[in-house]
């Protein structure tokens, strides 16, 4: 192996320790297989430079956010997951999509964290809200949102049951991009203190 490819090797190796994820999941955050990305690290396969650089500033922003303690799209898809139940599980993609915000307010790369595709969170309606809320909150800043987040709307129509709210009223207060989706949820219960 010459040396600049045994140097690819080197720091995809460095930026899958940076990430904190396990191969599979940084392939994931990627857009790649980890079979794949396991030919990348030892040099069986050449990856593009648009890969390699993908690779280096996702696996930075990830290792920033972990320092700081910044939820990132894998790690909010992990806590979804995780949830006992819906109430949860509303906290933590809440929770995740407003350190989202923060990123996106400090433009100093640290969004590269929201770029890295999360595994899925067990739910069809819960994956797609997610991506649905990211891409929003990229597009309000003004800046390109991530592919992954760029989903087909449910095939059926998800609508939360609401404490105070009919169906219709859940229907008619809901943002027209989550409409888009398939998926009915009031504006007001998006909001974060």
């Amino acid at each position: 192996m010459d040396q600049d490819s045994r140097a690819v090797c080197e720091q995809l190796n460095r930026a899958l320790v940076d990430s904190g994820l396990s191969q599979a999941a940084f392939a994931t955050a990627l857009g790649t297989s980890a079979s794949r990305f396991s030919t990348y690290r030892s040099g069986r396969t050449r990856p593009t430079a648009q890969f390699f650089l993908r690779a280096g500033r996702i696996a930075d922003a990830l290792h920033a956010a972990r320092e700081y303690r910044i939820m990132t799209a894998p790690a909010t898809a992990t806590a979804i997951r995780g949830a006992g139940d819906d109430d949860w599980a509303w906290r933590m993609l809440l929770q995740g999509r407003d350190h989202l915000r923060l990123l996106l307010r400090r433009h100093d790369g640290s969004e590269a964290a929201w770029e890295a595709a999360p595994a899925s969170t067990g739910r069809a309606d819960f994956d797609t809200l997610l991506a649905v809320l990211t891409a929003h909150e990229f597009e309000a800043a003004g800046e390109e949102p991530p592919e992954w987040s760029r989903t087909d709307a449910l095939a059926e129509p998800w609508i939360p049951e609401h404490p105070f709210l009919e169906r219709e009223e859940i229907i008619a207060q809901t943002p027209e991009y989550l409409a888009q989706a398939n998926i009915f949820v009031p504006a007001r219960d998006l909001v974060t203190a």
